[in-house]
């Protein structure tokens, strides 16, 4: 299969072919998308060097990530490329990784832009105060962020969870049970996704006149020992919380295990919600999931993400595009009414 046959099959010139495949904005959405559906039917991949050549782009999708973050991240971040990756291979884009120290970010993202080694970048773990975009935004390189930058929502390019709206829905199924201690297991606050999950947590309370407690909310990297070290210290406490609201799959358990370990069942005398990314290896199965959680796969959310930054913001950077994946809410083993 050529660009001459495919143009055949389309009943369009090669011009027009070509131009729909590397995104050029004069060919409308609805015609780039036909010439799209066609090409991967009949299974048409076009020469990479030739279209570097002819559009003058690289043909790839740049990834910096300061190490910090890969370091806290790596398992979404993993999952997150798997469901980016196919998409790339699918419009005929190479993947560029950047694991760089946290003082190096800015200067990666240079080196992107003035040596061209991408048409754009994906940008991930946005902070309250994230200084990226406007770096971007200086160098004229397209992007979309991961999550949001709080305050930008309407000036930059975005894929996120509903965070808040998830932990608020998770938080109230705990107070409908009749749970007044809830604990809550979160990652880092300073950044975007932890802050909105914890003004939910707090948001579902205050609408009840209820106060949260300090003493039994945490942030952290989310680790299955920081999961079993606050569980175990909070349930041997001589105020102990009823329910946890956990911010990872991988943290959960390890609060699952301080409840074993502690002589208490979970669902019965202690409940417990986490947020599940719907990791490929780490699936919360079963006719009845063993976690209640709110879920939102994270692989997903790479497809979306690389779907619209190719689709969306190359061929048309100035106009901002954004979508909210709402997390499902899905009734588990892990969570019933609190303890008389």
């Amino acid at each position: 299969m050529n660009l001459k046959e495919l143009a055949q099959a389309l009943e369009l010139s090669q011009t027009t072919v070509s131009r729909a495949l590397n995104g050029y904005p004069e060919v409308n959405a609805e015609t780039r998308q036909r010439v799209v559906e066609m090409a991967r039917k009949l299974g048409y991949a076009p020469n990479q060097q030739a279209r570097r050549l002819a559009t003058g782009r690289s043909m790839s999708i740049g990834h910096v990530i300061p190490r910090s973050i890969h370091e806290m991240m790596n398992p979404i971040f993993m999952e997150f490329v798997a469901g980016a990756g196919q998409t790339y291979s699918r419009h005929g884009y190479d993947m560029v990784i950047s694991v760089v120290e946290d003082t190096k970010v800015n200067a990666a993202y240079r080196e992107i832009a003035t040596r061209k080694k991408a048409d754009a970048v994906l940008v991930h773990g946005p902070r309250l105060a994230d200084d990226r975009p406007a770096l971007l935004r200086e160098l004229d390189l397209p992007f979309l962020v991961h999550g949001r930058v709080p305050g930008q929502e309407k000036t930059t390019n975005w894929v996120d969870v509903n965070n808040r709206h998830a932990f608020e829905r998770a938080t109230n199924l705990l107070l409908d049970l009749g749970h007044r201690r809830i604990a809550l297991l979160n990652g880092f606050e300073e950044m975007d996704f932890a802050d909105r999950r914890r003004s939910g947590f707090e948001k579902a309370h205050a609408d009840r006149g209820l106060e949260t407690d300090p003493d039994i909310m945490k942030a952290a990297d989310m680790t299955e020992p920081y999961g079993a070290d606050n569980a175990r210290r909070m349930l041997r406490s001589s105020n102990p919380p009823t329910a946890f609201l956990v911010s990872s799959m991988i943290t959960a358990i390890g609060v699952a295990r301080a409840i074993s370990e502690c002589g208490l069942k979970i669902g019965t005398d202690v409940s417990v919600i986490t947020h599940d990314d719907a990791l490929s290896f780490l699936p919360n199965s079963g006719d009845v999931p063993i976690f209640t959680c709110t879920r939102s796969s994270v692989r997903l959310a790479g497809t979306r993400a690389a779907e619209l930054l190719i689709e969306n913001i190359l061929p048309n950077p100035d106009v901002p595009v954004s979508e909210y994946l709402e997390a499902e809410l899905i009734i588990g083993q892990s969570t019933g009414p609190a303890p008389v």
